[in-house]
């Protein structure tokens, strides 16, 4: 098997700023960690290796920094990592970003075929759950998202359960195809010694839109099709009422009155 794990560096979910005047997040001095999410994604695919045999490859499209994830994610079981870089890449949103992800797949695919693309099913820093379906699109391949547990990995095709809004699904895909997985799937590992090692002694492959042959009017927030209007962190109000009595029941007493009152009950 050959499986590639997407990450990406984010904010760190409590360090997250906008910046008032542009309505971008604020990324410059601020903590950054691998995406939670993906953390899921790059376990199951070190899981599947283990299992099965092969090797797991990650990638990840970001600035110089966002290497740190690619070495975090060696040491965590990881064989191999690419990382694409480029001011083509500045600024896209999750179209293009899947696009120019989907193209160093495709680089990756043609030293070694690729089985299984593996990825957190959102990212905290836009919670869209867009990419791991529109990687698919590009690529052809099928996908299925949300999903909670993988049944059965076999030599053709992978058996895997996945989330609805009822029930789950079960369903068999041939492969290539994607995967976008929940937290419920497994429980992330702690790196190993030997993987603190590994990362530290890995080369990360460097990769610019030209290498990976992208269509640049694909790229970068001037081709994005999605426009953000405005983005804020919205006012937090505090108001709490102390409801005062000389004993319980005269304070539950006084509870209901005040939640009729405010046409709760």
């Amino acid at each position: 098997m050959h499986i590639v794990a997407c990450v990406k560096q984010t904010p760190k979910s409590d360090n997250v700023k906008i910046d008032p005047q542009t309505g971008c997040l604020i990324r410059s001095g601020a903590a950054s960690d691998i995406n939670p999410f993906d953390e899921y994604a790059l376990e199951e695919a070190v899981t599947l290796k283990e299992q099965l045999g092969g090797t797991v490859s990650v990638i990840t499209m970001g600035p110089p920094q966002a290497e740190a994830v690619l070495k975090d994610s060696i040491a965590r079981g990881a064989d191999q990592a690419y990382q694409l870089g480029d001011m083509a890449f500045a600024g896209s949103d999750t179209w293009s970003t899947s696009y120019a992800l989907s193209k160093g797949i495709e680089k990756i695919a043609s030293k070694t075929p690729v089985d299984l693309v593996i990825c957190g099913k959102q990212t905290n820093d836009s919670d869209t759950g867009h990419i791991g379906p529109q990687i698919s699109a590009w690529l052809g391949w099928p996908n299925a998202a949300f999903v909670k547990k993988v049944v059965k990995a076999g030599e053709k095709s992978v058996t895997v359960e996945r989330l609805t809004e009822d029930g789950t699904d079960v369903l068999e895909i041939p492969y290539p195809c994607v995967l976008s997985v929940v937290k419920e799937i497994n429980k992330p590992r702690v790196k190993s010694p030997r993987g603190r090692i590994l990362a530290k002694r890995a080369q990360v492959t460097k990769w610019t839109a030209d290498d990976v042959a992208a269509d640049k009017t694909k790229l970068g927030i001037k081709n994005c099709p999605t426009n953000v209007v405005k983005s804020f962190v919205p006012k937090r109000e505090v108001c709490a009422v102390t409801v005062e009595g000389t004993n319980g029941k005269e304070k539950a007493a006084k509870l209901v009155e005040l939640l009729k009152e405010n046409k709760y009950i």
